[in-house]
């Protein structure tokens, strides 16, 4: 019996519902259609012999690959898609075996590797109209398996904070960092307090990584100091969705510039939404950002309940709007991505934290 994981499964459900509904709807801000959807006239896909593309001919798919121009009941890919999304709705195993009749239609249309081969970070490009339509990149948001991060942290993501104040000895230093869950987010919190109940002051410093930090300047030359705040109040004041946390720098006005430019303006929202749209739109912390365009261009919103919603950067103040409420601070693991420990660095002690961007679970 076939089994594959709940991205993969969740994946393929989503192709396979566009091919079968021959259109999907735009989305607004608040994720809700807005009763315009866009016909598909082409759906293009990397797989294992290579590309493969999926023509939407009234009530047949034609699909052309490498010695392959089939064609199938577009009635076919709905019914399949039907039986994934009962299959991830019922079980919450993190592997699901395929239902009955899935396995013979995936040999039918030759899909062999469930997830796309891809090298520029699409999931698949669609053509709407006409297949002869410039092709847009998609990648995948699924609530109906892990949601895949827009900024994955790691060490490259992590910002640092100099510890000034008072001078601990390197004794108190290793009782500070001592802990027996290295990879609990609570443990850095921990640290922080007790650091500054110890007369000691956390000042922000400088991003980590140099690679990340001319990204973040790239959206504003005190970005990182807006991030900083956010961070900051994510491990000591438990917020964490990014909507909340910019009313919260708004309050605090962390870069003290004027009172018009933050409420009228709304400089520091402005801010954020433009680095959210450069996140779902390639920004990465280890790869060198300079603002031009990339092969993702949107993506495609996937409910709990299976239903579809496209954003694009053709519609980019929605999708910054859409993200803005939709998105959240996440606690990476501290062993792991190397963060929330007291570290000496040229006679000074540091700690870093580290900045991941997800997607809030509803």
């Amino acid at each position: 019996m076939l089994t594959a994981s709940r991205k993969e499964w969740s994946e393929l459900y989503t192709v396979f519902s566009l091919l079968a509904r021959g259109a999907v709807d735009a989305g607004n801000a608040a994720g809700e259609p807005v009763g315009t959807p866009l016909p598909i006239a082409l759906l293009t896909r990397r797989e294992h012999d290579g590309e493969r593309r999926y023509y939407v001919e009234g009530e047949r798919i034609r699909v052309v690959g490498e010695q392959m121009d089939v064609c199938f009941p577009r009635e076919d890919f709905g019914a399949v898609a039907s039986l994934i999304l009962s299959g991830l709705s019922v079980s919450r195993e993190a592997e699901i075996e395929a239902a009955p009749g899935v396995e013979e239609f995936l040999d039918a249309v030759r899909i062999y590797d469930m997830e796309a081969v891809t090298d520029d970070r699409t999931d698949f490009y669609l053509s709407f109209y006409s297949a002869d339509a410039p092709p847009v990149g998609f990648r995948i948001q699924s609530r109906l398996c892990g949601m895949t991060p827009l900024l994955d942290g790691g060490r490259t993501a992590n910002l640092k904070w100099e510890q000034t104040g008072v001078r601990f000895s390197g004794p108190a230093v290793n009782k500070i960092n001592y802990t027996e869950a290295p990879d609990n987010p609570a443990e850095v919190a921990r640290r922080m307090l007790y650091i500054e109940s110890m007369g000691g002051v956390l000042k922000y410093n400088d991003v980590a990584d140099k690679i990340f930090r001319s990204n973040l300047l790239m959206i504003d030359s005190n970005f990182p100091r807006v991030l900083a705040a956010m961070l900051r109040m994510l491990h000591l004041d438990n917020v964490a969705r990014i909507d909340e946390l910019t009313a919260r720098v708004e309050e605090q006005n962390p870069l003290k510039i004027k009172d018009e430019l933050v409420h009228k303006h709304g400089f520091y929202r402005y801010k954020v939404k433009q680095f959210l749209v450069a996140l779902a739109l390639g920004l990465r912390p280890a790869k060198m950002f300079n603002g031009e365009e990339t092969a993702v261009s949107g993506f495609i919103a996937v409910g709990a309940a299976g239903e579809l919603l496209c954003y694009q950067k053709a519609d980019r103040q929605t999708m910054a709007d859409y993200l803005f409420t939709h998105t959240r601070l996440e606690k990476g693991l501290p062993d792991k991505d190397k963060y929330g420990y007291l570290e000496r660095e040229n006679r000074a002690y540091y700690l870093k934290l580290n900045l991941k961007v997800g997607f809030i679970r509803r």
